[in-house]
């Protein structure tokens, strides 16, 4: 179990600096991160992240991929990691 929190962390962190490495270089006008690579990053477990870089940095909010998707990962990943938790205690 402490594996999984530490791999939740990391993938995480990573989920939301690359939230906000998009948004900065939306603003900058520059090369942009693919839509892609941000929803596989929720998907991977960093959907906590992503969710809190969405609202952080107020960007990707108006779009219904990320609208929905990202939240519903959330419950999920929460879901998963609730029955993790009770089937290894």
């Amino acid at each position: 179990m402490k594996l999984v929190l530490i791999y939740l962390l990391m993938i995480n962190g990573i989920s939301l600096i690359f939230y906000g490495l998009d948004k900065l270089f939306a603003v900058k006008d520059m090369w942009r991160i693919r839509e892609f690579t941000l929803l596989v990053l929720a998907a991977a477990g960093g959907s906590a992240g992503a969710l809190l870089g969405m609202l952080l940095f107020r960007h990707k909010i108006r779009k219904a991929k990320f609208f929905v998707t990202v939240p519903l990962l959330l419950a999920l990943h929460a879901g998963m990691l609730f029955w993790l938790k009770s089937f290894l205690v």
